[in-house]
């Protein structure tokens, strides 16, 4: 048996994987398998109830909004209080595009309103106007030394933070989380969420290992990302920083 194990509950991963994110699990699956550390990945669908002392991970990607109305219902009336247990109680809730927006308090899409599970203090509000797409780079000092995150963008909502919420990094270049605000994202104990696609993970090896080490307890040994980090670089070029870190 190995000595660490990192294990992820999927949330509603046949409906909300739009843009491919199912590759961020593949990601981390490969680079705990790598190492000799345990990876289990337990789907949860609509109806599943979940149990917050089960899983250290628990993953949410995007999806089209009609798909995203029904996974919100069904996270209010199922999961909504075994999440808020698992953020509080160690565990982490990374949501992704449209997961991001369901981890607030609502998404507005004109005269309805899609519940949000409350996790952290933000709204989202649809504008029809014109979305914001494009390459994206936001810098995140997660561990207190400032790193790129690379990726991309799709989104026609604009999400609003509370006063009182961090965002998870500041914009380099693209749009964030209003196109106007000049962050992205949102970070709290236990709580992340991002607009960047990409898959994000496969483009920032050091932060599917960020997220190893924090959901495990452990020090990811190195790998040669030879790889992960041409993928990196290409994803700063696209995005006009060049190719350093």
């Amino acid at each position: 048996m190995p000595e660490a194990v990192l294990r992820v509950c999927a949330l509603y991963p046949d409906l909300m994987n739009i843009y491919a994110d199912r590759g961020n699990l593949l990601m981390l699956q490969r680079r705990c398998e790598w190492r000799g550390i345990g990876f289990e990945l337990t789907p949860a669908g609509l109806g599943d109830a979940v149990d917050p002392a089960a899983h250290d991970l628990f993953y949410l990607g995007g999806g089209q909004d009609r798909d995203q109305a029904l996974c919100a219902q069904d996270l209010v009336e199922t999961k909504r209080d075994a999440l808020h247990a698992a953020a509080d109680g160690g565990g982490l809730v990374l949501g992704i595009c449209g997961g991001f927006q369901l981890l607030g308090h609502a998404y507005e899409l004109g005269d309805e309103e899609i519940p949000g599970l409350g996790l952290v203090d933000l709204r989202t509000v649809r504008v029809d106007s014109h979305r914001l797409v494009g390459n994206v780079a936001i810098e995140v000092a997660l561990d207190g030394v400032p790193r790129v995150l690379a990726g991309f963008e799709n989104h026609g909502g604009r999400t609003h933070l509370g006063p009182a919420e961090r965002p998870l990094g500041k914009v380099l270049r693209g749009h964030g989380n209003t196109g106007e605000s000049g962050f992205e994202g949102v970070v709290r104990d236990g709580v992340i969420g991002t607009y960047l696609h990409g898959p994000l993970l496969p483009k920032n090896a050091w932060f599917a290992d960020w997220l190893i080490a924090r959901c495990t307890g452990t020090q990811p040994a190195p790998l040669d990302d030879a790889f992960e980090n041409a993928a990196h670089a290409e994803a700063r070029r696209a995005a006009g920083l060049g190719t350093g870190r």
